[in-house]
């Protein structure tokens, strides 16, 4: 295109511009015909050592060089073309356009600006985001960024290879398409929590199923993520695969199940009737918990300290323990210390809830006449307050060698006469109302 363009490059205000002007004519000689006071600072020449000399002055690179005229001679113009000068180490931006004027001379005409400042903050920025890409992607650990609504955003590589999917597969999925519905319904209220409280969720422990069928335990922490102006935009997680060390603690603790029940199978050959006592106050302790909703551990540790809390009466004569008729005082203090024979059997195991405490303790009454301890109220804890209720029910509904079975009426009015004083009321009201349930029979020895 023609154009009529004798703007004053050297006047005072363009030499008071902070970017550099120039004109270029490449047709018929190759020259800088213009250029202001900043063009020769930038580019580091004098209105001299400018004169005669070429173009490629802009580039440091024969390539930049050419890949410039490339775009330049498609037709439109060129904008911030990054460069180095030839003399120069700073970075420039030029901006061009090819223009003619009226007798036909074939000129580019542009400004340059000065990057250098910008190409270093990006140069830090680019080095920075990789040194974190580098570093979440050589975590052992499943890193991933889900925007508002639980897609994903971005993941690491050890998230990626985990899924066996590409990355491009991942992008914009929620867990529900990874994990079955009742598992993703967890992870999304999870986020939305996150999300909605702006509060990080810390060490969740998670039993999941992965895509291949692949059964894993693992522990997550998720954080909010927010913008600039403090709003939460989404969330970022970080997942641990723990299935080896939970195995390992799986089998640890099922070698301690194992060797606590080869003492009650000792017990049971020894005494079957402590045996069965112990078995049926197991299965009514856990009915019990089941209705104050325990959680799988606490039932658990309920099931064991019923089968177990009269472990320590295998220390005891079995003509003692199944003698018909009173005991003597000395032989019913004998009796009466199985609960510390079983604590001190137990106290070393490490186990996930208050197994030797509950044994210790099902003798204690909240009004302080149990033993061994004479323990009150809060000093007792729920699972030993548990046994000590269905410990009375069964043994009052059970034949002994020593007495006949009083029968569950019996049982149910000790209960309630011993209701908030001796029992925790509301366990008692639990224990009468199962035995209701079923009748006013015996639930447990269905």
């Amino acid at each position: 295109m023609k154009k009529n363009n004798n703007f004053l490059l050297t006047s005072v205000a363009a030499n008071n511009l902070q970017i550099g002007l120039f004109r270029y004519s490449i047709k018929p000689e190759k020259k800088f015909l213009s250029f202001n006071k900043t063009f020769l600072d930038l580019t580091g020449h004098s209105q001299i050592t400018l004169l005669g000399k070429d173009f490629d002055i802009l580039f440091s690179s024969q390539s930049d060089k050419n890949i410039f005229f490339k775009l330049l001679n498609r037709g439109g113009p060129v904008r911030l073309f990054h460069t180095k000068p030839k003399n120069k180490n700073n970075w420039l931006a030029i901006s061009a356009a090819i223009i003619y004027s009226e007798n036909n001379q074939k000129i580019i005409e542009g400004v340059i600006q000065d990057i250098s400042h910008q190409k270093k903050m990006h140069d830090h920025i680019f080095i920075e985001k990789h040194f974190l890409e580098n570093l979440l992607d050589n975590l052992p650990d499943a890193v991933y960024f889900k925007d508002i609504e639980s897609r994903i955003i971005k993941a690491n590589r050890f998230y990626i290879q985990g899924t066996g999917l590409s990355k491009e597969e991942i992008m914009g999925k929620t867990d529900f398409d990874f994990f079955s519905i009742e598992q993703a319904q967890e992870m999304f209220n999870d986020d939305q929590q996150v999300i909605n409280e702006g509060k990080p969720l810390v060490g969740k422990i998670e039993r999941t199923v992965l895509s291949n069928g692949q059964k894993n335990q693992v522990i997550t922490t998720k954080i909010p993520m927010r913008d600039k102006q403090g709003k939460i935009i989404g969330t970022m997680g970080i997942t641990r695969d723990m299935t080896a060390h939970a195995n390992l603690e799986e089998e640890k603790f099922s070698m301690m199940i194992n060797t606590l029940e080869v003492l009650g199978k000792a017990l049971e050959l020894r005494d079957p009737y402590t045996f069965n006592h112990t078995r049926f106050v197991s299965k009514i302790a856990q009915n019990i918990a089941s209705e104050l909703k325990w959680d799988a551990h606490k039932l658990l540790g309920i099931k064991l300290a019923g089968e177990l809390h009269d472990l320590g009466k295998i220390a005891i004569p079995i003509d003692i323990l199944n003698r018909p008729g009173k005991l003597s005082d000395l032989e019913y203090n004998l009796i009466k210390e199985h609960s510390q024979s079983c604590y001190e059997l137990m106290k070393d195991f490490a186990f996930p809830f208050p197994l030797a405490q509950a044994v210790y303790q099902h003798h204690e009454r909240i009004d302080g006449t149990g033993y061994p301890q004479g323990l009150k109220k809060k000093e007792i804890i729920t699972e030993a307050k548990v046994l000590a209720v269905s410990d009375v029910l069964e043994a009052m509904t059970s034949h002994r060698p020593y007495r006949e079975a009083l029968g569950i009426g019996v049982a149910k009015e000790e209960l309630k006469k011993g209701k908030g004083s001796k029992y925790d009321s509301e366990i008692v009201d639990i224990a009468i109302k199962l035995i209701e349930k079923n009748n006013n029979k015996i639930f447990w020895k269905n």
